[in-house]
């Protein structure tokens, strides 16, 4: 594991491309951290890019938002590479053609199909899991009992929780029978009895994942590209830490949420974004020296090189909404912890190299916090030209060296959908704000409307902004069909996938000529 101490980010001229591993190309339905990233790391390195940025990679739960996630320390097993278990011995080829008779029915290759990928890929890494109680070497179980000992105040509670959650054929922890939703020490004590082989699987599962995500890192290290997390401030309810240490969330006695969180209306949604999850009991947290996010921030350095902080503005005040509100529209600002909890962090980790997404409503609160801390905000471009409280602050000339400069994030459209995107259900904008906005993007970018993609990333290029990103999609030049997610929809977002022929080599020597033309490329 890397020292969870360095340099804060940005530190020179880099670029990089946002693109969750979910998205890579594969056979087994879903992208995972085998040959295919590997592949995807050469890539970024010949195009001249220094930064990958993925999304939380937890294990998702209802509607497969990272952002609503089992845990806030495990990896997704879905991740975990099929080829690379075969090649470590704990599958067979058979294993992954069907053989067996519960083989990979056609999986799409253009999208994820959770459900399906989760019967198939569970099943295969129980059998894995088997197979390493069954041959592995003494080296490969110390290694295995080394993990267990190192990550126990997290991987225990983790995998008792997903064993019962098994149990309990995937229903949420606030459902189960009283003894085990209040953790009543005795009843956990059989349950770890009675469960001990699918916890074992657990355990495994998230062993693999982490020794497959520690070996892309040294590949992508190795040639000069960082990775880049993504820290949630939010846990959802159904999650091992909400169920393990529940003084630390304000829920009731009988684990319901007292409040839960979200946002007031904005671009994406006219009567705000109403998440769902609990919110932090910040006077719990405070008494413990804000432990939790000591241990939650060392994790993740553990993993990436930076670190994207979601909703930071929510650390400054966040947006209460009551429990069982129809929208968020019932919500207030409440204060959060402010400047207390980084203080706490940085006491105990050092400097931190976190990127401060700073959208949606901010105020020069949220603004001296982030300074305070020398944290980088965000700027997203396709915000520039409309009616974002923000736009001014978007555009490229008033941009700051200590910044990342996006097209458009995970939650935008792509630029080439936002170009040709039209009023109606679900828009937050009139058909005359849209063309008010074409033509000030436009005037103020110097283009006929032509190959927008590039156009809006030569000009995140061109900025003074440290570090310029863009999701692959924009570099695809891909519409709306490759958006990844849609803010306030519950359905149907986090599916996009690529197809391997779509990296050729054109592509890369486009892109690594815009890092070079600008200074933004490995050497330059």
């Amino acid at each position: 594991m890397r020292s969870t101490t360095c340099e804060r980010a940005p530190s020179r001229r880099r670029a990089g491309v946002l693109l969750h591993p979910t998205s890579l190309p594969g056979p087994h339905g879903i992208g995972d951290l085998g040959s295919a990233a590997r592949r995807f790391a050469d890539f970024l390195a010949a195009a001249g890019q220094a930064v990958w940025q993925v999304l939380p990679l937890a294990p998702t739960g209802y509607g497969d938002s990272p952002y609503q996630a089992l845990s806030a320390f495990a990896g997704n097993p879905l991740l975990v590479s099929l080829e690379d278990l075969r090649d470590e011995g704990w599958l067979a080829d058979e294993d992954l053609a069907g053989a067996a008779g519960d083989g990979p029915p056609p999986f799409a290759a253009s999208v994820v199909e959770y459900a399906r990928v989760s019967r198939f890929k569970s099943a295969l890494l129980r059998r894995a899991a088997e197979r390493f109680a069954q041959r592995a070497t003494a080296a490969e179980q110390a290694a295995l009992a080394a993990f267990r000992g190192r990550e126990a105040l997290w991987l225990e509670d983790l995998a008792l929780f997903l064993a019962l959650k098994d149990r309990h054929g995937g229903v949420a922890w606030i459902g189960w029978e009283g003894q085990l939703a209040r953790r009543d020490p005795r009843a956990l004590a059989v349950a770890r009895r009675e469960h001990a082989a699918d916890i074992h699987c657990h355990v495994f599962a998230q062993w693999v994942f982490h020794r497959q995500w520690g070996r892309l890192r040294d590949h992508a290290r190795a040639r000069g590209v960082a990775l880049m997390g993504d820290l949630p401030i939010y846990l959802a309810h159904d999650s091992a830490e909400v169920w393990a240490r529940p003084r630390l969330f304000r829920i009731d006695a009988a684990g319901e949420p007292q409040a839960v969180a979200g946002v007031p209306p904005d671009y994406f949604s006219a009567t705000g974004q109403l998440w769902g999850n609990p919110l932090h009991d910040w006077a719990a947290q405070a008494a413990d020296g804000y432990a939790f996010w000591v241990e939650r921030m060392r994790h993740n350095l553990r993993l990436y090189d930076l670190v994207r902080v979601d909703h930071f503005r929510g650390f400054e005040a966040y947006w209460q909404v009551p429990a069982g509100a129809a929208t968020a529209q019932e919500g207030r600002w409440v204060k959060g912890p402010g400047a207390a909890l980084f203080e706490a962090v940085e006491a105990d980790l050092g400097p931190l190299p976190l990127v401060a997404e700073n959208l949606g409503v901010i105020t020069p609160e949220v603004e001296l916090l982030r300074r305070h801390f020398r944290f980088p905000g965000m700027a997203v471009l396709q915000f520039a030209f409309g009616r974002d409280p923000q736009a001014d602050s978007f555009k490229p000339h008033n941009y700051e060296r200590d910044l990342v400069a996006y097209t458009g994030t995970h939650d935008n459209d792509t630029v080439l959908g936002w170009w040709a995107s039209s009023a109606g259900a679900g828009s937050t904008r009139t058909e005359e704000e849209i063309e008010v906005e074409r033509a000030h993007a436009k005037a103020y970018l110097a283009t006929d409307g032509g190959e927008m993609n590039w156009v809006l990333l030569r000009a995140v290029y061109a900025s003074v902004a440290e570090l310029a990103m863009a999701p692959l999609q924009d570099l695809l030049g891909l519409s709306s069909e490759a958006r990844m997610n849609t803010p306030s929809t519950p359905s149907g977002n986090w599916r996009w996938r690529f197809e391997e022929r779509a990296l050729t080599p054109a592509l890369a020597e486009r892109v690594r000529g815009l890092a070079e033309l600008y200074g933004r490329a490995p050497g330059h």
